[in-house]
């Protein structure tokens, strides 16, 4: 047997990675020359990984930087991991654990807070110190059942309005919008979205075979034309019986303000011909079924863990977020890779944090993982410990983490990468 070799990718590598790539997530074994070339354009090969049997590339591993919001409304620069697969011919003789220390080792040498990713297989992922951070929902709505007027003209006078606009305005107007969207104080699990991705969601950035629809751009502006929200969806054109059954499928929705939300779901659910909604991903507490004066008609599709987060640098993570009540606590972190064990005290309050290594004696212990899970404020240490995941050595420490931990909105991330 020839050795397995993993080595950051030269130009070269390129197109025998990317086959590897289509071919684990079940794309077909070929990549197009055109394909090959776009991809050139933004893939950083010195954060590309490839695991190879001789001449074969039989793994692949990829990551890229991300600003990821966190309570408070504070953006802290993550790993994002992507990318992610190994050969079916190859599993089970380490290729991913020794790709994975490679990017976390690099992370950690950058000053990245944390490393993240979108979970294909809930199992994979939590030996390497990852925890479920955020989830995600989505809703399919009967549009007729919503009790909404369907024959909507607009949010009344004096408060907005919405529009159409064309691919070319969002390019312009969306960048400046969507990061005063995700400066939020409650928008923890947001990432940000670079010109690349605004490029990709209007058609101006393709690749072949992407499958891209040219969708339909909604604009919301408060009354004082300042723009609030933006979504973007497509619609099939399905008929039966002279009657129409026609699918809208949200790509994205996001606005600064309730008010910008409810406008633009009504205005969804009042398109003619459109019988049903579907929302893609949303906040697993969001708004919409309760815009509704029917709420039953947004029946939940999914609702399953998305974002995961790993932990690199604990003071810096504890300190950039905010906490609506006092309160101290001695954590004691478990950490296999030795990338950030330890005990840390966090002393944090609605004026700041605090957050230092200790030799005091830790009030509560747990893996590295669990604290990604508890970081954006979605899990509860209490939950935790009644599963037998955490460890509380002071009466009521898992009280007090959840206490400090707690957030007014669950975390959200609508993006997948």
């Amino acid at each position: 047997m020839m050795t397995l070799d993993i080595r950051t990718l030269s130009p070269d590598d390129l197109p025998a990675w990317l086959r590897a790539v289509a071919t684990g997530f079940l794309r077909g074994p070929e990549v197009s020359e055109e394909e090959l070339k776009v991809r050139r354009e933004f893939i950083d090969l010195d954060r590309t990984q490839g695991a190879y049997d001789g001449a074969r590339c039989v793994g692949t591993f990829r990551t890229m930087p991300q600003q990821l919001t966190v309570p408070g409304g504070a953006a802290l620069p993550s790993c994002a991991v992507t990318n992610v697969t190994v050969s079916a011919t190859h599993r089970r003789r380490g290729l991913l654990t020794r790709m994975m220390a490679n990017a976390l080792g690099a992370a950690k040498d950058r000053g990245d807070a944390f490393a993240s990713l979108i979970s294909a297989e809930y199992p994979i992922y939590g030996r390497y110190g990852f925890g479920p951070a955020a989830w995600t929902c989505e809703y399919e709505v009967e549009a007729v059942r919503t009790g909404l007027d369907r024959r909507y003209a607009g949010p009344p006078e004096g408060e907005g309005g919405v529009e159409l606009i064309d691919a070319a305005d969002v390019r312009r107007l969306a960048p400046e919008l969507y990061e005063r969207f995700r400066a939020q104080p409650h928008r923890q699990g947001v990432i940000d979205r670079n010109t690349l991705w605004w490029q990709q969601a209007t058609g101006e950035w393709r690749h072949p075979e992407d499958g891209y629809v040219a969708p339909f751009h909604v604009l919301y502006r408060d009354a004082g034309g300042v723009p609030q929200g933006l979504a973007a969806y497509t619609s099939d054109d399905v008929w039966h019986d002279k009657l129409p059954h026609n699918t809208a499928t949200v790509r994205y929705l996001f606005g600064t303000t309730t008010a910008a939300e409810r406008a633009l779901w009504h205005y969804l659910l009042s398109v003619d011909w459109v019988t049903t909604v579907r929302t893609g991903h949303r906040a697993p507490d969001d708004v919409l079924p309760l815009l509704l004066p029917d709420p039953r008609a947004a029946r939940l599709r999914t609702h399953a863990d998305f974002l995961w987060l790993r932990p690199l640098d604990v003071p810096r993570m504890l300190e950039a977020r905010t906490y609506t009540v006092p309160g101290s606590l001695v954590l004691g972190l478990g950490d296999t890779a030795g990338l950030a064990d330890g005990r840390y005290r966090l002393e944090a309050g609605p004026d700041g944090a605090r957050c230092t290594r200790t030799r005091d004696d830790a009030e509560l212990t747990l893996d590295i993982g669990e604290l990604g899970a508890l970081y954006l404020g979605d899990e509860t240490a209490t939950r935790l410990l009644a599963l037998g995941r955490v460890t509380e050595h002071r009466a009521g420490a898992a009280a007090t983490a959840d206490a400090l931990f707690r957030t007014a909105r669950r975390p959200w991330c609508p993006d997948i990468f």
